[in-house]
Order: structure tokens, then C-alpha cells, then sequence
């Protein structure tokens, strides 16, 4: 690898030019980039060099824009001359000349685009409010029209389901929780962790086919396709919210309070939130060129309601299986809201910050995913 000396780079009228010591004779050469998009422009010209002084003529082209230089030898560029330049005007600029790596510049473009990844995707949903909040209203009021209770089935739908569910296991398969041997507190429990699954489920299933139901909108609009997933969310919450309400009269009826440790529950909100959002991105997008993952994803689903502790007590688990529900976000979930709507604790801190980081990991990921294959739905659609 080569060793650069005594850099110095100035402007010589539309060009730059490049003076410096090398510690080999071999032939030098330079590039130019696009910095923002890494995308290749141009070469140019060869020189060898004999001795150990470099004086090279870089041609900077004459569009107004930025530009980065990349001067090193021609059988070894995994060490260069990094020359930054900006055109304006037909006005040259460049920045002090400096040695480079690529594996440099690759850690320099991924600590950079760690806070992009962060606040691009807010930033994204903020700006498309209105649409979100508009598209969300449309799709619940559409999903039962022309039905004989319309929007009424909003409520109603959790309401059959937590109550099928609740009689099957607690009255039918008798299925207990603790030392509370009661039905009702089997259906208090079991209502409880059903509570994040519905909203869970509902979205993660119906994020597969998501972007084909709305594929006119892919080959013949300009449209923020990332918020097709977040509606799917948003509409699941309101499922939740509507559970949550049947689920607090029953445990005012039961218990006559309500404990003072919901006020815990906005922690546990937020991730599942994220969570689901970021699966709904990378589901979204792998729909598009899978057709068979809706299938997959509804027998996923089904298998991981299963394993998850939600209709039947945790202390059925064998110790092995305890150990890889630590490694499922949805046990955290049900755990919570059990601690903070029936046993008046706090969720456990530990397993919620982990929750968290797996859940800005899942929606940065899928967010990325995302935005990395959307550029060929048209194509497949």
C-alpha cells in the first residue's frame, strides 16, 4: 500500500492541481465521485511516475454541484488522496487534501447514515399526517361497508374474538392462572395479553399484500408508499383501543379500580408500536415479491400466539422453554400489561429497554428494506 507525503492541493483555474511525495515508482491516476451517492463520473488520465514527487492536473468538471477526487495508484486505490470540490457558479472550492481508505469511507458513510436512519422515518410520518390520518379513517369505515352494524364492527370484532377465545380456554378447556382459580380471573389474564396481539396480529398479517391492494397507486402516482404500512398500524391500535375499553369495564366490574401502575403502559404502547411497524415495512415489501408469504406469515402468526404465554399460564413452561421466551418481544408485552393492569407492578425494566432497542432496530431496518426494494415494485407489479 502506498505511502503519501507532504499534500498540497490548489486551484488552478477549473482544475486542481495535486502536488505530493510517494515512497514507490508506479502510475498514478484519479477519479471523481458523486459524494453524496458514492456514483462513479469519470476517470481521468494516467501518469507515471518515476521518482517520488507527484505534480498532478486534476480536471474538475464544469457543472455546478459537488465532487470528490480520488487520486492514488492505479494497481492499488484501497489508499488514496481524498479531494473534496464544489463547483458554484463556475467557481471552484475545494477542501484541504487528505489520506484516505475505502474501508475508511465506508465506516465514515455508515456512522452518517445512523442519524438519517433515526429521524428520516419520523420525519417522514410527520410530514404525511394528514394522509395518514385520512387513509386510516377511510380504511376502517371501508372494512365493514354495506355491513348491517357498518363501523359498529370496530368494536364489535375484539369483542367476539377476546370473548371466543375466553370461553374456549376458560370455560370449555378450564385453564387457570395461579392461585386465582376463578373464571373470571382466567379471563382477565387471558384479556390482558390479548390486548398488544391484537393489534400486533392484525397489522403484521395484513402488511404482506398491503402494496398490491393499493398497486395503482404504485404504477401511477407519485405516492408516499411508507405509509401504506403505517395505516395498517394505526388501524390496529384502534382495534386495541376498542379492546382496551371492553377490557377496562370488566376489570372495574371486577376489581372496582383500576391500578395506579397503567400509568406504565405508554412504555409498553410505544415499542409494540415500533415493533410492528418495522415488520410491517420489511412484510410490505417482501410481499411484493413473494405471493406466498401471506400464507406463510398467517401460519407464523398462528404458531406464535402459541408460543407465547397468552392463553395459558407461564408456569406450564418448562424451564428450557422460559429461557427462549426471553428472545420473544411479544412475552415481554403480555408480561407487561399483566404487571400493570393486574398485579399493579411495573413492567421489568431490563427485559422494556431491551424491547426498546429491538424495536428502533426492527422499524430502522425495515424502514431501510423498505426504501431499498421499492424501487422495483413497479417493475414487478
Amino acid at each position: 500500500m502506498a505511502v503519501f507525503q507532504n499534500l498540497a492541493a490548489k486551484q488552478d483555474g477549473g482544475s486542481i492541481r495535486v502536488r505530493f511525495e510517494i515512497d514507490q515508482p508506479c502510475v498514478v491516476g484519479y477519479q471523481i465521485y458523486d459524494p453524496a451517492t458514492g456514483a462513479f463520473l469519470f476517470e481521468g488520465e494516467w501518469h507515471e511516475v518515476r521518482g517520488r514527487n507527484v505534480d498532478l492536473e486534476v480536471a474538475v468538471p464544469a457543472d455546478d454541484g459537488p465532487y470528490r477526487i480520488h487520486v492514488a495508484p492505479v494497481e492499488d486505490r484501497e489508499k488514496f488522496i481524498l479531494i473534496d470540490a464544489h463547483v458554484h457558479d463556475g467557481a471552484l472550492e475545494i477542501a484541504a487534501p487528505r489520506v484516505a481508505t475505502q474501508s475508511g469511507l465506508r465506516r465514515e458513510r455508515i456512522f452518517r447514515s445512523i442519524p438519517k436512519a433515526l429521524l428520516y422515518p419520523p420525519q417522514s410520518l410527520w410530514r404525511h399526517r394528514k394522509l395518514i390520518r385520512s387513509m386510516v379513517r377511510r380504511d376502517i369505515l371501508s372494512r365493514y361497508k354495506g355491513s348491517f352494524f357498518g363501523a359498529l364492527w370496530t368494536f364489535l370484532n375484539p369483542l367476539l374474538l377476546m370473548g371466543t377465545y375466553a370461553f374456549v380456554f376458560g370455560v370449555v378447556l378450564k385453564t387457570r392462572f395461579g392461585a386465582d382459580s376463578s373464571g373470571i380471573g382466567y379471563v382477565l389474564y387471558f384479556l390482558a395479553a390479548m390486548l398488544p396481539w391484537l393489534a400486533f396480529s392484525e397489522a403484521v398479517g395484513r402488511s404482506t399484500y398491503v402494496i398490491l391492494e393499493y398497486r395503482n397507486f404504485v404504477k401511477k402516482l407519485v405516492f408516499p408508499l411508507e405509509t401504506l404500512p403505517v395505516n395498517l398500524v394505526i388501524a390496529g391500535i384502534v382495534t386495541e383501543a376498542f379492546g382496551l375499553a371492553i377490557f377496562l369495564t370488566g376489570l372495574i366490574a371486577a376489581r372496582h379500580a383500576i391500578p395506579l401502575s397503567v400509568i406504565w403502559l405508554p412504555l409498553l404502547i410505544v415499542p409494540q408500536i415500533v415493533l410492528t411497524l418495522g415488520l410491517c415495512w420489511l412484510l410490505s415489501a417482501l410481499g411484493v415479491f413473494v405471493r406466498d408469504l401471506a400464507t406463510v406469515t398467517t401460519f407464523v402468526l398462528t404458531l406464535w400466539f402459541f408460543l407465547t404465554p397468552i392463553c395459558y399460564p407461564e408456569s406450564s413452561l418448562p424451564a428450557a422453554a422460559m429461557q427462549l421466551e426471553k428472545f420473544n418481544p411479544l412475552f415481554v408485552l403480555v408480561r407487561g400489561y399483566r404487571a400493570v393492569f393486574l398485579q399493579n407492578e411495573a413492567p421489568h425494566l431490563r427485559s422494556l429497554a431491551a424491547l426498546w432497542l429491538l424495536s428502533i432496530a426492527v422499524a430502522v431496518a425495515g424502514h431501510a428494506w423498505f426504501h431499498r426494494l421499492r424501487r422495483s415494485f413497479a417493475d414487478v407489479i
